[in-house]
């Protein structure tokens, strides 16, 4: 974990010295000196039950809270509060669209978890290559043709990408689009104090996958339109002012 951040799991593990008791589970991992935390609490597991009934699991919230919290409207309207304290969320009165919001945050995990499965998804991106060898897939700075044409990439003097969906670029992660992150991360850098240069295909060569950069690249395209689709079809929710 990067220092500085917080997180939020489903669960965790605490070390402990003391001897379990009734309600601790020391099943995972193997070792008896960890008991399993929940980070849903009973408090809100049991008013989501008064609303959605009693087969509604701590799970269930968590994939609800994964998709509500890329709901563009929640995002939008508490801006301002979201940059000084945690999320408020509520609980949706209509039991049909906090299921189809579960449904959805499942959806976003499983994408966003193995995020460099998606390569041969990335449909209708074309991938240009001019006798591309083992050399001609690794990468020193990836960028656009100009700040305006955003639909190519030319990943190095041998690799185009064309005909990438301009509805890509609108999954954003911190301000930027997941797609930008990758071109940025993955190129070659000097560390000016040190002198270390940060290569990233490095590891393409260690692990002898010499196509892992542009596979990941094509990875999180497609993984980027799966995701603005998901959002798209997320049930309209009014929030209070």
């Amino acid at each position: 974990m990067n220092a500085g951040t917080q997180c939020f799991p489903l669960y965790w593990y605490e070390e402990t010295k003391q001897e379990k008791t009734l309600f601790d589970s020391l099943e995972e991992p193997e070792s008896g000196n960890y008991v399993r935390r929940d980070g849903i609490s009973n408090f809100i597991l049991e008013q989501a039950r008064k609303i959605y009934g009693s087969k509604t699991t701590k799970e269930d919230i968590f994939y609800y809270v994964y998709a509500l919290l890329h709901n563009p409207i929640y995002r939008t309207l508490y801006a301002a509060d979201l940059k000084k304290m945690l999320p408020r969320l509520p609980l949706l009165n209509d039991s049909s669209d906090f299921w189809r919001y579960v449904k959805a945050g499942r959806e976003l995990a499983a994408l966003h978890l193995h995020y460099e499965d998606y390569a041969h998804e990335a449909a209708g991106v074309v991938v240009e290559i001019n006798n591309a060898v083992y050399d001609n897939y690794e990468v020193t700075k990836m960028r656009f043709p100009s700040k305006d044409d955003k639909s190519r990439i030319i990943y190095n003097p041998y690799i185009t990408l064309t005909n990438i969906p301009v509805e890509a670029y609108e999954y954003v992660v911190n301000g930027k689009s997941a797609i930008e992150w990758v071109m940025e991360r993955y190129q070659i850098t000097t560390h000016k104090e040190s002198g270390i240069v940060n290569d990233p295909n490095d590891w393409a060569r260690e692990q002898d996958k010499p196509k892992y950069i542009l596979d990941l690249l094509l990875s999180i395209i497609a993984v980027s339109v799966k995701t603005v689709g998901i959002v798209k079809g997320l049930p309209e929710v009014e929030f209070e002012t």
